[in-house]
């Protein structure tokens, strides 16, 4: 039987091929290398704000920030802030970490008992993250040992990375440049502990967009070429276990390239945090009502008095909120199960449950260059 080309796949068959971003997956990863090795000096190099973070990171982390190395910071590449806070004794895994900068922050938001590893396949990239892994553990955490590290390897294969060994996965504007997407969920869900969580930033489009704009060097190095139709997007997570991906924030992108610009015509761009629990057999496609109520215990750091789990789901500090079986178990069977209080069980179902419209304010655009760290 003669292979089908990527040319003759439907949408989803090609991206469960790996063949999102054509047939020849290590002439994209070369690609991708060279852009963020050679052509980019720092972020101020970009040609579109799809890889710089548009909205400040929240104040603690902020404040965490400035202790981290200028160096790393000049060439961070970023759609969001990908890290949540209360996550003290957790093992993380970062995915395309470049430079590093989200590991150096997660390292002491972990604290000296939990441990950070970030994975990037960029050598240059790799040399400067490591450069001050011990200057920055021992001498500004004041930690015994340093609880980072670092491992040059592809996120489509995390071989070096065990089964169920990780508690928190995040990643920062990176899965849009990998060829294959349909491999990047499906290690990260092999990795998550269950109870773990998938909580990354990064670039989607309204729509599919055609081949040559897929694999256009420039449009793929600055995250629009390799961004996924947002239902696709949806629909590979479930293929892959990940059954009720959530938003948290979104924010549209300006393209403000002239020549970008006229190539992508009116295909819209947002940059998207989305959250992935792995609760292994818990969650439906659907949103379905058994009669569960929630309570948020305000014990989450930085998130006294409220607590938003995904855009349309905000719990208010010791107020009882019915929610779905899905919500239920994404509070209650997860990392986060310590601050929350779950009532009733699954023994009766009540049909689908109503879980609301994501707010339709929108979040001010990213602008080029406009990283807020």
């Amino acid at each position: 039987m003669a292979v089908q080309s990527s040319d003759q796949m439907a949408p989803m068959q090609e991206l469960l091929a790996g063949q999102h971003l054509g047939s020849d997956s290590q002439a994209v990863k070369t690609s991708v290398q060279e852009y963020y090795g050679q052509t980019l000096a720092n972020s101020k190099d970009l040609k579109t704000s799809a890889c710089t973070a548009c909205q400040p990171p929240p104040a603690a982390i902020r404040a965490m920030l400035r202790d981290v190395p200028k160096e790393i910071l000049d060439k961070f590449y970023g759609c969001g802030t990908p890290l949540p806070l209360g996550v003290e004794g957790l093992r993380v895994l970062d995915l395309g970490c470049g430079t590093g900068r989200d590991v150096y922050v997660a390292a002491r938001m972990v604290g000296e008992q939990g441990s950070v590893t970030g994975i990037d396949m960029t050598p240059g990239q790799l040399d400067v993250a490591r450069k001050y892994v011990d200057e920055y553990t021992r001498g500004v955490l004041g930690y015994a040992r340093p609880n980072m590290t670092f491992i040059e390897g592809q996120i489509e294969n995390l071989s070096s990375i065990a089964d169920a060994s990780q508690d928190l996965i995040i990643s920062n504007c990176v899965i849009n440049l990998s060829p294959d997407k349909a491999s990047v969920l499906r290690e990260a869900y092999r990795v998550l502990a269950p109870g773990g969580e998938m909580y990354f930033s990064d670039v989607y489009c309204d729509r599919r967009l055609p081949k040559e704009l897929r694999t256009h060097p420039v449009l793929l190095g600055e995250c629009l070429g390799g961004a996924l139709y947002v239902q696709d997007f949806i629909r590979l997570c479930r293929q892959m276990g990940f059954m009720d991906p959530r938003a948290l924030e979104t924010a549209p992108i300006l393209v403000t390239d002239p020549a970008l610009a006229d190539l992508l015509g009116n295909a819209q761009f947002f940059s998207t945090t989305y959250r992935l629990f792995k609760v292994p057999g818990r969650l439906e496609d659907l949103c379905e009502e058994y009669g569960q109520v929630a309570v948020y215990k305000g014990t989450l750091q930085g998130n006294r008095h409220a607590y938003a789990l995904d855009d349309h789901h905000t719990f208010v500090t010791g107020k009882p909120m019915l929610v779905c079986g899905n919500t239920a178990a994404m509070v209650g069977e997860t990392w986060l199960g310590k601050h929350f209080t779950i009532t009733g069980d699954r023994s009766v179902h009540f049909g689908l449950f109503d879980c609301g419209t994501p707010a339709t304010t929108a979040a001010a655009p990213c602008a080029p260059g406009g990283a807020c760290c």
